[in-house]
């Protein structure tokens, strides 16, 4: 087999036109919109962070720019849905039509298998009432937590109440699913039946190494170029569980071995990847974006190295408690810590710096992604808090000069 030897840059703008940057972004957004990008991507990865924006709503608003994020509430509890919530790569929305595929998950979870080791006991080891939780959601359901009589437990994940591990247990099984989220982002919980399409629900189960193969190509057309590591972990697969089906989809002809420039592995192409010879994009990309989740991958494609540093005690912050990384054209040339303060109604940028060599620019185009956020997020103004360095002062001349110009 001949292996094809690809450029660094061009791997970029593969990687990019699979995520949807080659695209030009629609004048305005409508509900058709959403599943062709949650398609594209095959996932958006949920999380309770919103100093911003909660994370799901994120790459609809990088690849598309504004849109109501009510379609995408509706899409994913109103008929006909279009989106289902399960643990893919992490929490994840995905595609309704998907959920046959992610079965064999739920029905090791039944087993105790591939669920962290508290509530694989819990399920063991307190199935009468696990058993009770069930028909009470049956019989009333959509129900929360809270709803369940006398199971009120602290606040916070590792202080769950009886009932909120009975009710994930439930989920990790595929017994329930969220019908729908509340104001304060609980879950509501529902049986599949009365949640999911009828096409969704007779669709018959894949043999476990057929759903995998599956994931696996969604994971391949998602990313354009990859390495074995970086498909399997789309997916959270197990490489004992993924590697197989990667050779069978390199024999089939559907991935295609291609050397990269400056990586150390071997990179696999979709034979579907466009490679475009430019991409025009300008995004600001939430820490949970899909393009950069896979921190190795992104120091691979763009030399640029990411942390998430919510975990990391202030004073030994390197950029910030939550930052963004800024695309433009095929590069990662800023990050940008924000914080949407909605009593004051402004975007505050607590931090930024530049990557590129072509400041000015980048602080024009940032300005303009900015003031898109803001305006996207029902905040009046950018504020950028001196943090003392050239860049700062820069982007802040040209969010005034914006300011001016309208």
């Amino acid at each position: 087999m001949t292996i094809d030897t690809i450029g660094l840059p061009q791997a970029r703008r593969i990687a990019l036109a699979a995520q949807g940057f080659a695209e030009r972004r629609p004048g305005s957004v409508s509900r058709q919109h959403l599943p062709r990008v949650l398609r594209r991507l095959g996932l958006f990865q949920i999380d309770s962070v919103n100093v911003v924006t909660r994370a799901h709503y994120m790459p609809m608003f990088s690849r598309t720019g504004p849109y109501p994020t009510e379609l995408l509430d509706r899409a994913l509890s109103r008929a006909p849905r279009l989106g289902f919530e399960y643990w893919a790569h992490e929490a994840s929305l995905l595609p309704v039509e998907v959920q046959p595929l992610l079965r064999w998950r739920m029905a090791e979870a039944r087993e105790g298998r591939g669920i962290y080791r508290r509530l694989a006991t819990f399920g063991t080891e307190k199935r009468d009432f696990i058993n009770k939780v069930l028909a009470e959601v049956e019989r009333r359901g959509p129900l929360t937590a809270s709803d369940i009589d006398g199971h009120r437990g602290a606040s916070g994940w590792w202080e769950w109440s009886d009932a909120k591990h009975a009710l994930e247990w439930l989920f990790w099984a595929g017994l329930i699913t969220t019908h729908s989220r509340g104001p304060n982002f609980e879950r509501r919980y529902d049986i599949p039946d009365r949640v999911f399409p009828a096409a969704v629900l007779h669709t018959p189960t894949p043999e476990p190494h057929e759903a995998h193969r599956q994931l696996l190509e969604i994971a391949a057309r998602a990313m354009g170029v990859a390495t074995r590591s970086d498909l399997r972990d789309y997916f959270r697969l197990s490489p004992a569980v993924a590697y197989s089906r990667i050779d069978e989809l390199v024999e089939d002809g559907v991935l295609m071995p291609v050397k990269v420039e400056g990586w150390p592995q071997p990179g696999l192409l979709h034979r579907d990847a466009r490679m475009p010879r430019r991409v025009n994009a300008s995004a600001l990309l939430a820490p949970f974006d899909p393009l950069i989740w896979e921190r190795s991958r992104v120091e691979r494609l763009f030399g640029f190295r990411y942390r998430l540093e919510i975990y990391t005690p202030a004073e030994k912050r390197e950029h910030g408690y939550y930052v963004f990384p800024f695309l433009l054209g095929d590069r990662l040339v800023a990050r940008v810590d924000l914080k949407a303060d909605r009593k004051a109604r402004v975007l505050r940028v607590q931090g930024v710096s530049n990557e590129d060599v072509a400041p000015e620019e980048t602080a024009d185009r940032l300005a303009e992604a900015l003031n898109r956020m803001a305006s996207w997020l029902g905040l009046d103004e950018v504020f950028v808090q001196a943090n003392g360095n050239d860049f700062s002062r820069r982007l802040t001349a040209s969010i005034e000069n914006t300011a001016v110009s309208k």
